[in-house]
């Protein structure tokens, strides 16, 4: 275990995180708010432990797996504690555990939320607040990445441990040049919609708050009835469709910008991805146009509904606790689903799903056929055995964990749709759930004890729960 070089990089991140608070400052500053005090502190103390920390670059820079795993768990946890602070300074948040989780839900683009009056808070935090989505969204480790070298070519190690998806790959030999494509991409595609929300005359700093918290696929709102607040339709469309586009794999929009038409094509979870929105709209318009009347009123708020859960970023123009029972299973199962890999969606992934059923089917026709020789493709290319076996571990996992956390937050006895709504909008990374923390409730009402298990979900969910669990393994920490 290299512990030099694990530091090294843990300061550099925070280092990095200081920087990221400026522009927080910045906005606290011009509006003359008092959090500006916060940021200020938060900023030197997250400057002065990057420093300590990374003084000097080890001469044994190399990191391997197991190094990788520990970076990205300690990062995520690292940086919500220290990203806590401007909330928790400023009196805003005068609970750290609810700031920490408030931060937590930023970085993980989770959406989940202890403030019951969100626009109370000064427009500087609520810049930070929405702000940690966007950090988080891409990743925090996929950001330094594009700043700094950090590890060389071993990087792949961080950014398999942190990418969303059943793999991850290389889209340029160089390993910085794929964090700097991405990145590229995310920030285009932000600040297109920022250009267009401003040109349906949204105010300009609700634009950039709002286009971070769709780009995160986070769900954070700077009003207390979310998108709903604005009440426009145009609104509505622009963040609908960008939270479709920022749930797509990134890696095909790259294929898209050097003119590779026909990979786009082929991707199986795409199409897969495209169906299910396509089916779950039409479905949830059917069963709410009795309660809307018009069919073009039901088409926008189910397809607004349903490109946020599925996306998992938790915007709400609508109340759909109260939707028929069909209409809420649907966007349940959604939540479970999640968007695909490789996107800054979270849930479990529509390209595992693929994988899981193909596999599902490849094993009932080896059964009826014992001699046959059964292999799972995917966009007509072999899917490797070891990452068949992964997708089935991950989802055994994701279970255990799910189990798990509602029996822990089961302690609160709330009822029964809101204990199981809570943990899977946490580890969902989603933020609304149903019953007390639906899209007009939080999750104020909860102890301290399961506001730490549904963080601890939050991270788990957002980093696929491996390089979180094995911070646990005392044998990773051995030196050899």
């Amino acid at each position: 275990m290299n512990y030099k070089m694990i530091f090294h990089i843990l300061g550099s991140i925070l280092k990095a995180e200081a920087c990221l608070m400026l522009p927080s400052a910045l906005v606290a500053a011009v509006y003359g708010e008092s959090c500006l005090g916060a940021f200020a502190a938060a900023i030197l103390f997250a400057l002065a432990a990057g420093v300590l920390l990374s003084w000097k670059r080890p001469a044994d820079s190399v990191i391997f797996a197991r190094e990788g795993f520990i970076v990205v768990g300690l990062a995520w946890v690292v940086m919500s504690l220290v990203g806590a602070l401007p909330f928790y300074l400023s009196g805003e948040i005068p609970s750290f555990c609810d700031s920490f989780f408030e931060t937590v839900s930023g970085f993980t683009t989770t959406g989940a939320s202890i403030l019951t009056e969100v626009e109370h808070l000064p427009r500087g935090l609520l810049f930070w607040r929405s702000f940690t989505h966007w950090i988080g969204g891409m990743g925090v480790l996929v950001f330094v990445l594009t700043i700094l070298p950090l590890a060389g070519e071993r990087s792949m190690h961080l950014l398999r441990a942190e990418v969303p998806g059943p793999s991850v790959g290389k889209l340029v030999p160089k390993m910085r040049s794929t964090a700097i494509i991405l990145y590229s991409i995310y920030l285009a595609l932000t600040v297109l919609e920022v250009i267009l929300l401003v040109a349906g005359g949204m105010p300009l700093f609700d634009s950039l708050v709002n286009s971070f918290a769709t780009a995160g696929t986070g769900g954070f709102s700077i009003r207390n009835a979310s998108i709903a607040a604005y009440g426009s339709a145009y609104a509505d469309g622009v963040i609908g469709v960008f939270m479709l586009l920022f749930g797509v794999n990134f890696n095909l929009y790259y294929f898209l910008l050097i003119g590779n038409f026909s990979a786009v094509w082929r991707s199986e979870e795409l199409r897969c991805y495209l169906g299910i929105v396509g089916l779950s709209v039409a479905a949830i318009t059917l069963n709410t146009l009795s309660s809307y009347g018009r069919l073009s009123t039901a088409f926008r708020y189910a397809f607004f509904q349903v490109s946020s859960i599925i996306t998992t970023t938790g915007f709400a123009t609508a109340d759909f606790d109260k939707w028929p029972a069909l209409s809420r299973c649907i966007l349940a199962a959604l939540m479970v689903l999640g968007a695909c890999g490789g996107s800054t969606g979270g849930g479990i992934k529509v390209s595992r799903l693929v994988i899981a059923v193909k596999s599902t089917l490849a094993e009932c026709r080896r059964m009826l056929h014992p001699r046959s020789v059964e292999i799972v493709k995917m966009d007509g290319k072999a899917v490797s055995e070891s990452t068949v076996a992964g997708v089935h571990i991950f989802l055994a996992a994701y279970c255990f964990v799910l189990a798990g956390s509602v029996l822990l937050v089961a302690l609160d006895n709330f009822d029964f749709t809101t204990t199981i709504t809570s943990v899977l909008a946490c580890l969902g990374n989603i933020g609304p759930g149903l019953g007390a923390v639906g899209p007009m409730g939080n999750f104020s009402g909860f102890s301290v004890f399961s506001k730490l298990i549904l963080s601890a979900d939050m991270l788990l969910g957002r980093l696929e729960i491996f390089p979180m669990i094995m911070l646990f393994f005392p044998s990773v920490w051995r030196k050899r």
